[in-house]
C-alpha cells in the first residue's frame, strides 16, 4: 500500500462520468464549508474506481492525499500506511499509530495528522496557510474491501463519531481553543475539514454511515466507449472494427482498453483480421483476475460452478452466458463436491442474481473470465486460483466420454493438471487418501513447466496424503518431485527425506531453515508446510505457533475450504505439545469446519484428536464416541494417521480403567513396525503406553524390547518428553530399589519438558509403587502433585485413581468424614482404624494389640459400618481427617521416609 499527496499534474479523462463527478464535486464543497462527510464509491472490476479517485484529488481545492490498495493484509497494515502518508516524520507516525491502536481510535491519531502535517510545501497542497484561514482535506482510499479487517473496523468507528473536530497546526497548544477536533462537522475558522473518498469492489459491503452517500460506476454509452477508443488506439480504429471492439466490449472501459493492448496496429486499421472473438479469455483475465483470486475459495468454486451449468445452454465458451436453473447448479456442485453455503452470500452481494428458480450473473463478463481461466486460455494472472480447478475437473468429465483419444485431444497438459489437482483434493477431502496421493503426483508432474506454483502446491499435497496415510514411500515419492527447486521448498523436500530415511543430524538445518522463512510468511500453504516441518523437528511449541498464524491468515483472506486443514493441524500440534484442553477446543472447531464444506477425513482426523483429549480427561464414554467415528471414516479411506491416534485412545482409557491386558492387546499392532502397524510418525509415541499396559498385564519382555528401541529413538532428541517417559519405562521395568532411581529420574527429566500430564502420570505410577512397597508416608508426596495436576487439567478419571491411592496410603484428599465420628468409635476400634489406615495387615494389627486376627476382623467391619464405608481402601481418607480426639489414644507412629532421589522431596 502506497499513499500520495496531490499532484500538480491534471487527473485522468473521464467518460460518462457526469453523475459520479457531481458527486464528488458535491463532497469537495462539504468539505470546504467545514461539513466534511463520506462519499463512496463502487465498481466492477475495471470500471474506472481508482481512475475516479485520481481525478478527484488532481480537482480537489485542498490538500489530497491518495491511498492505494494494500498489498498484504497483516492486522492493521491499512491503518499504518494511512498514517504513514499522513505523517510529516516517522516518529509522529509510530505516535500515531500507538494511539490508533489504544483507546484513542484511528479518528483521533488521523486528526491530529492532518491538523498538523500543514499546507504549502510541507503538503504539496497550493492553499497557504494563515491565520484563521480554514483547509480542507481529501483522503481517498482505494479498494477497501482489500483493507484488513482492523483497519476497516478503526475507520468505520471514526467515520460513524459524530463532531469530531480537527485543530488548524497554527492554532496554539495541541487542540483548538475548547479541545474541539473536527473529521467532518461544522465550519470553525483555524480549522480542518476532512472528506473521505472511499471506494470498493461492488461484491464489498460498505458500513452504514450516516450522511454518507453512495455512487455506483456503470457502463459507457456508445459515445462514451467511442471516446475512449479514440484515446487509447494508437491507431484510428477502421469503423467496422470500431463496431466490432464495441459490441464486445458492451459499455465496459476495462475490457475495451484490454482488448486494445492486445492488437496490433493492423488489426485496428482492419488490414489483418481481428481475434474471434477480440475480448478472449487473455482479456477476462486480465481485468478480473484479481477479483477471482480474492474471493474466498468456496464461493470461487460454486461461481464456476455456475459459470459451466449457464455456458452449456449457451453454445460455447465464448458465448454470453444465459441464465441456469438452481437445481442444475446444486447438481453440479454435488458432482464437483463444491459447497453450496455461499450461495446467499453471492446473491446479496451482487455477484450473482436470483430471480425464482434461476441464477445469473450480474455481470456475464464474470461467468466468461471463470471459464476461461478453468479452460488453460492463455490468461496471465496466476492460473488455476480462479476459479481454482472445479470447471477442469468437469472438462476433464466431457473429455473421458469422448474416450483416450480424443480427451487427450480435448485438454491440455494445463487443464489435464488441474483436473487431477480437483480430484485429488476431493479425494483428500472425503476419498482414499492414496488415490489422492496418486493424482497430486500426476498434477505435479503436469504443471511443472507451466504453473509451477500448482506444481509445488500438488506436490505438499501429495506429501500430506502419503502422511496421513502412513506410507513412508509415498512422502519420499513426492517430496523427491521438488528437489529440483529452489528455496525453502527443495530445504523442505531434502529436510524431510533425510528425517524419513532417519538421518535427523542431516534434517535438522534444512528444517530449521524452512522454520524460519515461511514461518515469517503471509501465505497459509507456507505456513502449514513450516509448522510440518517445527513438527517433525519435534518442536511442539513453533508448531502450534505457525499454524496457529496460518490459520489466522486464512481467516482473513477468507479461504473458507482452507479452515478445516489449518484447524486440524494446529489441533494436532497443540495436542502434541501436550496443550489438551486447546487441543480440544481447536479440534471442536475444525470439526465443525469440516463438516460444513464436506471434508469427511479432516473431521475423521478431528475426531481422533477428541478422542485422545477425553482418554485424558478419563471421559470413557467420549473417548468410545469420537473413537468410533473416526475409525468408521479412517479405515475405508486408509486414514492411517487417524486410526492410529482412535485406537491409542482407546488404549489408553482401557489402561486408565484397569483393563491392562485389553489395553496391551490394542496397543500391539500400533507399536510393531512395518506396513501392518501403526503410523511410523506416531509408532515410537505409542510406546511408553504400550510398555505401561504390557508390564501391568505381565508381557514384560514385549515390553522391555520396545522400551530398548525407544531408547534408540529418544536419544535422536526429537521429542521432548521421551527422555522422562523412557526413564519411566525403566523404572516399571526395574525391580527394587533400582525402580526408585528411575522413577525420580523420570520426574527430575519431566521437569524440563513442559508436558504436565506425563509428569502426573510418573508421579502416580511412582506414588503407586511405593505403596505397594508398604511405604505410605513416601507415596503421599508424589500422589499429592499427581492429583493436583490432574485436577487441573480436568483430567477426572486420572484424578479419581490418584485420589484413591492417596486414600490408600491415608493421605487426606478432600472428601473425609467429619472428624466426630472417631467418638462413635470405642478406644480399641479407633486403634485398629489407624493401623489398617496406615497399611498394616489384619494379622499385623492383631499381632500388636495382642489379639486375634478373627477379633480385629470383627472390630473392623464395625468400624467400617459406623464411618459408612465399604472397604479398607476408604479408610485413610477417613481417619487422616481426625486428629487428636478426646479419648482417644495417639496416633501410631510412624517412621519418616524422604523420596529415593535427590531433589524429589
Amino acid at each position: 500500500m502506497s499513499g500520495a499527496r496531490q499532484a500538480a499534474a491534471p487527473g485522468p479523462r473521464l467518460y460518462d462520468r457526469t453523475t459520479e463527478l457531481a458527486a464528488v464535486a458535491r463532497l469537495s464543497a462539504r468539505a470546504d464549508a467545514g461539513a466534511g462527510g463520506v462519499l463512496f464509491v463502487t465498481a466492477d472490476p475495471g470500471e474506472g474506481r481508482t481512475a475516479l479517485l485520481a481525478r478527484a484529488a488532481a480537482d480537489f481545492p485542498g490538500t489530497a492525499y491518495r491511498i492505494a490498495a494494500p498489498g498484504h493484509r497483516a492486522p492493521w497494515s491499512g491503518a499504518r500506511a494511512l498514517i504513514a502518508a499522513l505523517a510529516a516524520t516517522p516518529s509522529a507516525a509510530r505516535r500515531a499509530l500507538r494511539r490508533a491502536r489504544g483507546g484513542d481510535g484511528l479518528g483521533a491519531a488521523v486528526a491530529d495528522l492532518v491538523a498538523t502535517s500543514g499546507s504549502g510545501s510541507e503538503s504539496g497542497s497550493d492553499t497557504a496557510p494563515g491565520s484563521g484561514s480554514r483547509r480542507s482535506v481529501l483522503i481517498c482510499l482505494d479498494d477497501l474491501h482489500l483493507w484488513d479487517a482492523h483497519s476497516r473496523a478503526a475507520l468505520t468507528a471514526s467515520w460513524q463519531e459524530p463532531g469530531r473536530h480537527v485543530p488548524d497546526r497554527h492554532t496554539p497548544g495541541r487542540h483548538a481553543p475548547g479541545g474541539r477536533r473536527d473529521l467532518g462537522g461544522h465550519a470553525h475558522a483555524g480549522r480542518v475539514r476532512v472528506a473521505w473518498l472511499v471506494s470498493a469492489a461492488r461484491h464489498h459491503r460498505f458500513p452504514d454511515v450516516p450522511g454518507a452517500e453512495t455512487v455506483r460506476l456503470g457502463r459507457l454509452t456508445p459515445a462514451g466507449g467511442r471516446a475512449l477508443l479514440s484515446d487509447v488506439c494508437p491507431v484510428p480504429p477502421a469503423p467496422w472494427v470500431e463496431g466490432q471492439l464495441l459490441d464486445e466490449a458492451a459499455g465496459h472501459p476495462g475490457v475495451l482498453t484490454a482488448t486494445v493492448r492486445r492488437l496490433a496496429p493492423a488489426h485496428l486499421a482492419g488490414t489483418a483480421p481481428l481475434p474471434r472473438p477480440a475480448a478472449d479469455g487473455a482479456v477476462l483475465a486480465e481485468v478480473y483476475g484479481g477479483l477471482m483470486d480474492r474471493l474466498p475459495a468456496d464461493s470461487r468454486r460454486l461461481l464456476a460452478v455456475v459459470a459451466l451449468a449457464a455456458r452449456t445452454g449457451s453454445g460455447g465458451p465464448d458465448a454470453p452466458t444465459n441464465e441456469v436453473g438452481i437445481d442444475a447448479v446444486l447438481a453440479g456442485a454435488r458432482a464437483a463436491r463444491t459447497s453450496v453455503e455461499p450461495l446467499d452470500g453471492l446473491i446479496a452481494d451482487g455477484l450473482l442474481h436470483r430471480s425464482g428458480a434461476t441464477l445469473r450473473f450480474e455481470d456475464s463478463f464474470l461467468g466468461r473470465a471463470l471459464l476461461a481461466s478453468a479452460t488453460g486460455s492463455d490468461a496471465g494472472p496466476t492460473p488455476g486460483r480462479a476459479p481454482d480447478t472445479v470447471l477442469a475437473r468437469s472438462e476433464g468429465h466431457r473429455a473421458d466420454r469422448l474416450g483416450p483419444p480424443a480427451a487427450v485431444r480435448a485438454l491440455t497438459p494445463l487443464v489435464r493438471g488441474r483436473n487431477q489437482l480437483v480430484r485429488g483434493l476431493a479425494a483428500l477431502a472425503g476419498g482414499p487418501v492414496m488415490d489422492a496421493h496418486e493424482a497430486f503426483l500426476e498434477a505435479a508432474e503436469l504443471l511443472r513447466e507451466r504453473a509451477p506454483t500448482e506444481a509445488s502446491d500438488a506436490r505438499f499435497l501429495a506429501m500430506e496424503a502419503a502422511w496421513a496415510g502412513g506410507d513412508v514411500a509415498g512422502c519420499l515419492a513426492a517430496l523427491h518431485g521438488g528437489r529440483g527447486a529452489r528455496g525453502t521448498e527443495r530445504d523442505f523436500a531434502d529436510g524431510l527425506s533425510a528425517a524419513l530415511a532417519v538421518r535427523l543430524d542431516e534434517a535438522r538445518a534444512a528444517l530449521t531453515r524452512v522454520v524460519a522463512r515461511d514461518g515469517a510468511a503471509d501465505d497459509p500453504r507456507l505456513l502449514l508446510r513450516a509448522g510440518s516441518a517445527a513438527l517433525v523437528l519435534g518442536d511442539t511449541t513453533a508448531a502450534a505457533r505457525v499454524h496457529a498464524r496460518a490459520l489466522a491468515r486464512a481467516r482473513a483472506e477468507d479461504r473458507t475450504a482452507l479452515l478445516p486443514r489449518a484447524l486440524e493441524h494446529l489441533a494436532y500440534a497443540e495436542l502434541r505439545a501436550g496443550r489438551y484442553s486447546r487441543a480440544a477446543r481447536t479440534a471442536r472447531e475444525g470439526l465443525r469446519a469440516a463438516e460444513l464444506t464436506g471434508q469427511d477425513n479432516v473431521a475423521a482426523h478431528q475426531h481422533a484428536v477428541l478422542a485422545l483429549v477425553a482418554s485424558v480427561a478419563g471421559d470413557g464414554q467420549a473417548v468410545r464416541e469420537h473413537a468410533g467415528r473416526a475409525l468408521s471414516t479412517a479405515r475405508p479411506h486408509g486414514l492411517v494417521q487417524a486410526a492410529t491416534l482412535a485406537e491409542w485412545a482407546l488404549a489408553r482409557d482401557e489402561l486408565g480403567r484397569g483393563l491392562a491386558a485389553q489395553a496391551t492387546a490394542r496397543l500391539v499392532p500400533l507399536v510393531r513396525p512395518g506396513p501392518r502397524g501403526g503410523h511410523f510418525a506416531l509408532r515410537m509415541l505409542a510406546v511408553p503406553c504400550f510398555v505401561e499396559a504390557a508390564v501391568a498385564s505381565g508381557r514384560s519382555a514385549e515390553a522391555r524390547a520396545a522400551a530398548e528401541e525407544y531408547a534408540v529413538w529418544a536419544a535422536q532428541g526429537i521429542d521432548r518428553p521421551a527422555p522422562a517417559q523412557l526413564a519411566r519405562c525403566r523404572a516399571l521395568l526395574a525391580k527394587g530399589e533400582e525402580s526408585a532411581y528411575w522413577f525420580g529420574e523420570a520426574v527430575r527429566r519431566h521437569d524440563s519438558c513442559g508436558n504436565d500430564f506425563e509428569r502426573a502420570r510418573t508421579l502416580l505410577a511412582y506414588g503407586t509403587w511405593l505403596r505397594r512397597r508398604r511405604r505410605p508416608g513416601d507415596a503421599r508426596g508424589p500422589l499429592r502433585d499427581a492429583l493436583v495436576t490432574f485436577e487441573r487439567a480436568a483430567a477426572e478419571g486420572w484424578a479419581e485413581h490418584a485420589r484413591s491411592e492417596l486414600r490408600a496410603t491415608g493421605g487426606a484428599t478432600g472428601g473425609a468424614s467429619d472428624p466426630s465420628v472417631a467418638r462413635e468409635l470405642t478406644p480399641q476400634q479407633q486403634r485398629i482404624a489407624r493401623l489398617v489406615a496406615q497399611g498394616a495387615t489384619n494379622r499385623e494389627v492383631a499381632d500388636r494389640l495382642a489379639l486375634s486376627p478373627r477379633t480385629v476382623d470383627h472390630h473392623l467391619r464395625s468400624v467400617f459400618a459406623r464411618l459408612g464405608i465399604r472397604s479398607r481402601v476408604e479408610l485413610p481418607g477417613v481417619v487422616g481427617q481426625w486428629g487428636a480426639t478426646p479419648g482417644s489414644p495417639p496416633r501410631e507412629p510412624v517412621v519418616p521416609r524422604t523420596w529415593p532421589h535427590e531433589g524429589l522431596a
